[in-house]
């Protein structure tokens, strides 16, 4: 008999990390939120090339990589917007201080991670705020210019 039943369980996990707590929590809330954002970028890709009438996404293809890394930040970007409108003047600023010092993709994953920690409710949040964009996304007509030219005139 295994004299330790924790030895192969998750629990051990960070054992060897040399990261403190913190840092290796905000590392897996960071994961689990790009994780959870990437699917449904993922998902409304395919459906949207359904309603097109367009393949499938194919993963050796670079055209449609940098087509999903467009939607997984708009998607980014939409969720950001939707939890601000809902804070209060302060909490706004504690949401901004928490993205400061980042660009981009990492900026917006901060302010989901500080937004995770703060609502009590940030998934049943997060999944309205998706299902809202997705619904959006997908009744709007088909553009011609593709995803670039709408992200960016």
């Amino acid at each position: 008999m295994n004299e330790n039943p924790f030895r192969t369980t998750g629990l051990r996990h960070g054992r060897d990390d040399p990261r403190g707590l913190r840092e290796r929590i905000e590392a897996q809330l960071i994961e689990r939120i790009e994780e959870a954002v990437e699917m449904a970028a993922l998902h409304l890709l395919v459906e949207l090339r359904k309603r097109q009438g367009r393949p499938a996404p194919e993963t050796d293809s670079q055209a449609d990589r940098r087509e999903f890394a467009l939607l997984t930040m708009d998607l980014l970007r939409y969720l950001g917007e939707a939890f601000e409108r809902e804070l209060g003047e302060g909490q706004r600023r504690e949401l901004d201080a928490a993205r400061e010092g980042a660009n981009g993709r990492a900026r917006e994953l901060h302010g989901q991670v500080w937004l995770s920690r703060q609502l009590p409710d940030y998934w049943q949040r997060f999944e309205g705020h998706r299902a809202a964009h997705a619904e959006a996304r997908l009744a709007s007509p088909p553009h011609s210019g593709g995803l670039l030219k709408r992200l960016f005139g």
